[in-house]
């Protein structure tokens, strides 16, 4: 294979890649169950908005305060602001590669320098998700995070908020495995992302 031809496949590739975890829209307006990747379907974001912490039931177990409610719901807003910012951004990045993989012949360092930058503000993107993730999760005592763990396991009998095993595939970590033990995901959008509509 010539490099043009590994190249223009390696593009491929990842255009395939970006588009299919585009297209599952893993970012939703109804706000992220907590600390949960995935698709964000089910789960415990039952509440006003998807804040699943103004749940009553879900409130009342974990013992939640109208101060810690409050600022978890800061947390989340402040930060959906910023993931809007920074999807926007992604999208006009993404739009701005298909005239570079249209034309013909493709400039193929102009494309991968682009293809660059798509990366880069994935990377920002999953970040700003990590930190509201670790923010909401910060305003939860010990005993309540091991109680809303004791919830999922027993609501999803051990497969997690979204099925693929505990809390969705992702208790405070992205695709591919858990922050501080199995290492931050590196595909597609990040997980527990409000969707952006």
């Amino acid at each position: 294979m010539t490099t043009r031809g590994f190249v223009r496949l390696a593009t491929l590739a990842l255009l395939t890649g970006s588009l299919a975890a585009y297209a599952q829209g893993p970012m939703r307006s109804d706000g992220p169950p907590p600390f949960r990747g995935g698709e964000m379907g089910g789960g415990f974001h039952h509440g006003p908005g998807g804040m699943w912490w103004k749940n009553p039931e879900i409130a009342t177990k974990l013992g939640l305060t109208a101060d810690q409610q409050k600022r978890m719901e800061d947390i989340f807003l402040q930060s959906k602001v910023q993931l809007i910012h920074i999807k926007a951004e992604l999208e006009e990045q993404e739009l701005m590669l298909e005239p570079l993989m249209n034309a013909n012949p493709p400039d193929s360092a102009k494309a991968l320098a682009q293809i660059g930058k798509i990366a880069d503000t994935r990377a920002e993107l999953e970040k700003a998700n990590a930190k509201m993730l670790f923010g909401i999760r910060g305003v939860l005592t010990a005993a309540q995070w091991t109680t809303l763990h004791e919830m999922e396991h027993n609501r999803f009998g051990g497969r997690g908020f979204g099925g693929r095993g505990e809390m969705g595939g992702s208790s405070m970590r992205g695709r591919g495995g858990q922050l501080g033990s199995k290492g931050q995901g590196t595909t597609g959008q990040p997980q527990g992302t409000p969707e952006i509509e």
